[in-house]
């Protein structure tokens, strides 16, 4: 466990981490919404982001992804500093993430939704679609073909062709989780990718993220605030409190944390009761 300061990472997680994230703090104005965050994300590994509302945990996603500039401190990814990156280059070493609101491009098809999140399109270049047409074709051909076999992963095939804006909330959060596939991400960040969906497609998606860990070796950073989902589904938790790391460990043991009771335990078990 990390203490309250959380001013490092136990040694083994930090040493061989995929993502490591390592006193990162951002403000706005005179509010301190991430301060010093510190932990490790294990390649091949399941990782919950858990606190109560106001915690940092989306502050510190949109960070680590490139999507805020952090104020200071240091993020790592597959070996290689992507602090304060822009996040089309942190996308392209391998790091994806999904957001609380769906993005999808809802005046497009669900098809195209995906297309265009492959990468190493050559018809992206003008001048490709005049000297290599045949390459431009068979790239598109081949992520058609991609696009298609990931939707059929999801049970979305019978709405390629439908816009994105009919689907609904929880097809959307499939379809985003699938739109970030096409990507070939090392580590895939999700924010609350429980909220709005049914128990069905709930279940259904944390079915594909172990499958997708055990078969093509996707490491994954979720927050969530089901804590059923968290204790069952991950590996490691990671708890924030007021912007700092104040917890992290097996689910087991970050559930007997008496600093995690107080500051998000007891009071979901509490509002569960009001």
């Amino acid at each position: 466990m990390s203490s309250p300061a959380a001013k490092s990472a136990p040694a083994q997680a930090r040493n061989g981490a995929l993502l490591d994230v390592d006193g990162v703090f951002k403000h706005f104005g005179g509010i301190q919404a991430v301060n010093g965050a510190t932990f490790g994300i294990a390649p091949g590994s399941i990782t919950a982001l858990i606190g109560p509302n106001g915690a940092g945990k989306t502050t510190l996603f949109n960070v680590v992804t490139g999507f805020y500039k952090g104020d200071r401190g240091a993020v790592t990814f597959d070996g290689n500093s992507i602090f304060r990156h822009a996040p089309y280059e942190i996308a392209q070493r391998g790091m994806v993430r999904t957001f609380q609101i769906t993005k999808s491009l809802a005046a497009m098809p669900v098809i195209d939704n995906m297309m265009l999140a492959a990468p190493d399109q050559p018809g992206e270049r003008f001048m490709n679609l005049i000297v290599r047409p045949g390459a431009v074709r068979s790239r598109e051909s081949e992520v058609r073909e991609q696009s298609m076999e990931l939707l059929e992963v999801f049970n979305l095939t019978q709405l390629a062709n439908a816009y994105a804006g009919t689907l609904s909330g929880g097809q959307r959060k499939l379809l985003e989780l699938a739109r970030a596939l096409m990507a070939r991400p090392k580590l895939l960040l999700l924010d609350e990718p429980m909220a709005g969906i049914n128990p069905t497609l709930g279940k259904r998606l944390l079915e594909h993220m172990q499958r997708l860990r055990k078969e093509q070796g996707v490491t994954f950073l979720f927050i969530e605030h089901d804590m059923e989902v968290v204790m069952n589904h991950s590996d490691r938790v990671v708890v924030m409190a007021e912007g700092a790391v104040i917890a992290e460990g097996e689910p087991h043991e970050v559930r007997g944390d008496q600093r995690v009771i107080d500051a998000y335990l007891g009071e979901t078990q509490e509002d569960s009761t009001t």
